[in-house]
This record gives C-alpha cells, structure tokens and sequence, in this order.
C-alpha cells in the first residue's frame, strides 16, 4: 500500500490495547465531589485507547493492526463496523462471550477538559496468550508495536516482552501507570507519558520527591529505562528526553479546544506511524504533536482525528 506522504509503502503497526464505547456529556463545567452537572444530551462515540490510537494511525497512513477484546454484544460488534470504516484491520481482537464490551463514562466542559470513568468490560479479560499468538503473526512486516495500559497488566508485558524480543520498536504509553512497568522498562520501549504519568512513574521507580518537576521525573525514568521518554505537556507542548542528551521541548501547535478527550491516543498513534516510517524520534514528536492539536478541535476522541494530508500540510505550513 502506498504512503500518502511520499509514495513509498506505507509503514506498518500493531496496537495493543483497549477498546471502549465512550459516552459523553457536555456539561457546563466539571462535577465536584457529590455534585451532580446537566448538559444538554448524551453522545456516543468510538473510544478505547487502543482502538483511538489505531484510528489516529490509520488515519495517519499506517496499515494499522489492532489487538484487544470486546463483548460478543451488539455494542461490540458496533465498535468492531467503525473501526474497520476507519480501515483498522480487527482480526486480533477477540469477540468474547458473557462479558460486556468496555464502556468510558466522560464530561466535557466548554474548556474542552475532561473526566472520565472507565467500565473495563472485556478489555479486562485480554489474555496474554492471545497477544502473544496475534502478536507473532504480525510482526514480520511491523516498523512498531504501540502499547496501552488499560488492559492487564500480564498483557501488558507480554506485548512489550513479544516485540522486544522480535526486535521490533516499541513505543509504550503507561495510561494508566501500573506496577508491571517497573520491571519493563528494562526492554527499553519509548515511553509516552504525560505530566502526571511521569511522576507515578518516577514514584513506582522509588525516587523521592523533589525539585525539578517534569523534567526531574523524566530524567528518573531515562536513567531506569535507558530509552527515551517523551512527556505530552497538552497545550504546553512535549518534553523529550534522550539517552546522553540534554531534554528539547517540542512546543504546541496552535489548537481551538473543544475537547480534549483521545488528544494522547492521537499523539501516539501518529508517533508510532512515524517512528514506523523511519523518522527520527524529535521528528516524529513534532507531527505527533500537530495531529494531537488538530484532534481537540472536534467533541470526541475519533472525530478531529486528522488525515495524513491535514497532518503534513499542518506540519510544513
């Protein structure tokens, strides 16, 4: 298949991760603690940050392969219809039955910020086994594996493990932080977390709090994983750190916020895609960084993911 951006074949990745159906309410501002917010409807949309990132790949110009779990229920078999829509091959995911396919409960204020309440459903039940076994059947012709933490941690490990030892990139982004990392960090996967993530991570690590911030807590992990970490700073831009040099800060792309919800899953499905094609990593960061402006600019975490065209006139523009 050729590449959009430059006629050559285009690069291929697989994504582990979840798969959700995200409902969504705009509200007025955000809920306190016992509060209850009434906006004006409820809307439904793809979501899952394995499956968003695959749409934003795909969408990006990558042959996307997806790897996860939904219910064997007509919410499942909905996800399945739009994520092939949006061209992302579904063969490694698995239709279970008896469970519920995974559901994000998420507000959205007139700011574009967000909370959001995750029901895991069968993304809880991905089996490492089967990420192994779908795994191996795709990595002969993959430039990189992407990985999400919002199914188990055992699964986890088994796509980052998989990769690593195939030798293929891996770009792993730890959202949520569990446990599991600290140990896979040795296999050197790029990570992606944001502000937030890093510090749990730099905590899971033991390191003690002090001066320094994002950058401090970045540098802990680069010294755990020796492999580069990427922080999303959101409107703030991105850090990137890299083994033996100094950290450069990749600065946002203008965006007009509607919502930020599946902002990270497009950065990472479009870093991926990069990294894929062969470009190196700051670059990659700075088109990732586009795409993830572009996205904010539509309510939901698929429908301002951008086209490779959007992206690259974005990009040289």
């Amino acid at each position: 298949m050729p590449s959009a951006r430059s006629g050559r074949s285009a690069p291929e990745i697989v994504v582990v991760g979840a798969i959700n159906v995200d409902f969504v309410v705009a509200a007025p501002r955000l809920p306190g603690p016992g509060e209850t917010v009434v906006g004006p409807d409820l809307r439904r949309y793809g979501g899952g940050k394995g499956a968003n990132a695959a749409v934003a790949a795909a969408r990006a110009g990558a042959v996307t392969r997806l790897i996860g779990a939904v219910g064997a229920d007509d919410t499942g078999t909905a996800a399945l219809a739009e994520l092939r829509a949006d061209g992302v091959l579904v063969d490694g995911v698995a239709e279970l039955d008896s469970v519920a396919t995974g559901a994000a409960l998420i507000v959205v204020d007139p700011a574009g910020e967000n909370q959001i309440a995750v029901g895991a459903g069968a993304n809880a039940a991905v089996h490492a086994d089967s990420v192994r076994t779908a795994l191996r059947e795709a990595l002969p012709s993959a430039g990189c594996v992407l990985v999400s933490t919002e199914i188990p941690g055992e699964a986890v490990a088994a796509a980052v493990e998989t990769a690593a030892t195939a030798g293929v990139p891996c770009v792993l982004n730890p959202a949520p932080v569990q446990p599991v990392l600290a140990d896979l960090l040795r296999h050197g996967p790029v990570l992606t977390p944001n502000v937030t993530e890093v510090a749990e991570l730099a905590a899971l690590l033991g390191a003690a709090p002090r001066d320094g911030g994002v950058t401090a807590a970045a540098e802990t992990v680069l010294a755990a994983s020796g492999a580069p970490v990427v922080v999303t700073m959101g409107g703030e831009g991105a850090l990137v750190l890299l083994p033996g040099e100094p950290p450069q800060h990749v600065p946002p792309h203008p965006a007009t916020v509607r919502d930020t919800t599946g902002a990270g899953d497009t950065f990472n499905g479009v870093l991926a895609t990069r990294l894929a094609a062969g470009e190196p990593l700051t670059t990659a960061v700075q088109a990732a960084s586009v795409a993830a402006a572009i996205s904010v600019g539509e309510v939901g975490a698929r429908a301002g993911m951008p086209q490779a065209a959007e992206i690259e006139r974005a990009v040289i523009g």
